[in-house]
């Protein structure tokens, strides 16, 4: 019984460090080119389960396997799936789909992000919406000349018909790996980066919306609502045993 409690209190320790992160999701929703994030369980402990045996020689227990005392969370990560597109007819509106991420500067550095809502600074220079500057092809900041610019779907730039830039796009096969997830939609390179959009497609006029699944939130509620109840459950008959136990004589 009272490995059931620590069973249902574990998973009750996970279900609040999900919480931390749905919450943050939630408010994330959203945000274009947010990725979810998103712990991951792992079995805790095990405890050896012995059965009496009717040897006359030998141990007067078997073992009959592993009781599992709970799990721990080994998160956070970070779910790096597309989101659906959002039609704004922006021209300085930019989505993504496929592998690739804007390069941006911020203060800290070199960072990357799928989160396409960027504007012209009053030096004519490309930003993010948090100011940052976007970077092209060779890791400058992009200056726009007046005009109405228009992106193909590799990222070129042009300006009354003429080559203005290159949108800095870098491409990620194996994101999970090769980029640490700074908090808000700012990523950091675990190494080396080069320009490639070979699958990646850039949309004008467009945002990638959050892949934050609102269902997914109203599970892990649920989850933690049933691990609550189950220590309530197990904390009542362990009450009621040592109750009927302390009767007995």
């Amino acid at each position: 019984m009272i490995k059931g409690i620590y069973a249902a209190v574990s998973a009750m320790l996970a279900g609040i460090s999900n919480q931390g992160l749905k919450a943050h999701n939630t408010a994330n929703m959203d945000t274009p080119g947010f990725k979810e994030v998103f712990n991951t369980m792992k079995e805790s402990s095990t405890s050896e389960v012995l059965h009496p045996t009717e040897k006359r020689f030998g141990p007067s227990h078997e073992s009959i396997g592993k009781l599992g005392l709970g799990v721990v969370a080994t998160g956070p990560r970070t779910n790096f799936a597309d989101g659906e597109l959002h039609v704004t007819n922006q021209a300085l509106d930019f989505a993504l789909q496929g592998d690739g991420f804007f390069k941006i500067m911020t203060p800290e550095g070199e960072r990357f992000t799928r989160d396409g809502r960027f504007s012209r600074d009053a030096n004519g220079t490309l930003v993010t919406v948090d100011g940052n500057k976007v970077l092209d092809s060779s890791g400058k900041p992009i200056q726009l000349v007046e005009g109405d610019p228009v992106i193909d779907s590799k990222g070129g730039i042009y300006i009354n018909g003429q080559l203005a830039g290159q949108l800095g796009i870098s491409e990620f096969a194996n994101p999970e790996t090769q980029l640490q997830n700074e908090g808000g939609n700012h990523f950091i390179a675990n190494g080396a980066t080069t320009q490639s959009t070979t699958n990646t497609s850039i949309h004008q006029g467009y945002l990638e919306k959050s892949n934050v699944n609102a269902v997914d939130l109203m599970i892990g509620t649920k989850s933690y609502q049933a691990a609550h109840k189950m220590v309530q459950t197990q904390d009542e008959l362990l009450g009621k045993s040592i109750s009927t136990l302390g009767r007995i004589k």
